[in-house]
């Protein structure tokens, strides 16, 4: 499969001229998938290995020259992750730690470590990936992995759409205002859906 059309939707790229601007997509792809399976698989109790995978993520985003407060908006997207963990100290089972008032699960407590550490570093190489490479670039290598067709074809056809969406949805928002629609309470909701 050839290299498809030029895609538009570069939400979530910021230009640069950094070294890791001018990557391949592919060495970007096999390298952000390589340091998620090593954090995945690294043992929970390994606090020292998540501290250097922490500045590798760090490193690469000062060395990509990417604003960090964009970084941070951008991550997140993993809070529902963040809120699930915080739970699990609550209702894990095992012997307890006591800290102040509350009575929390030793082994709920590494789970939470565990969910939110390998998160955090997982969607912070995300974002450095997105960030550094264009939509289209991220589809052309795919089809330079090798990966069935329908799926590029999948991907490449999300990519262009999502431009056609987000004008849509702008469309909609100005009518909405345009008609002096505020959503002030949850009886706004059906109307927002629709």
């Amino acid at each position: 499969m050839g290299r498809p059309a030029a895609l538009n939707a570069d939400l979530l790229y910021l230009p640069g001229t950094s070294a890791v601007h001018r990557l391949p997509a592919q060495v970007k792809i096999v390298a952000t998938l390589a340091f998620v399976l090593v954090v995945v698989l690294t043992p929970r109790e390994w606090l020292a290995a998540f501290v250097i995978d922490a500045a590798l993520v760090g490193g690469a985003v000062a060395f990509a020259g990417l604003p960090w407060l964009v970084v941070a908006r951008r991550m997140v997207v993993e809070v529902p992750f963040i809120l699930f963990a915080l739970l699990l100290p609550f209702v894990g089972h095992g012997p307890e730690v006591v800290v102040g008032p509350l009575e929390l699960s030793e082994p709920g407590l590494w789970s939470a470590w565990n969910i939110q550490v390998k998160a955090t570093l997982g969607v912070a190489a995300s974002v450095v990936l997105a960030a550094t490479t264009r939509s289209g670039e991220l589809v052309a290598a795919l089809g330079r992995f090798r990966v069935p067709g329908m799926m590029v074809q999948i991907a490449s056809f999300m990519v262009r759409y999502v431009d056609v969406v987000t004008a849509e949805a702008a469309r909609m928002r100005t009518a909405r205002a345009a008609r002096g629609f505020t959503p002030s309470h949850l009886g706004s909701w059906p109307d927002l859906a629709r």
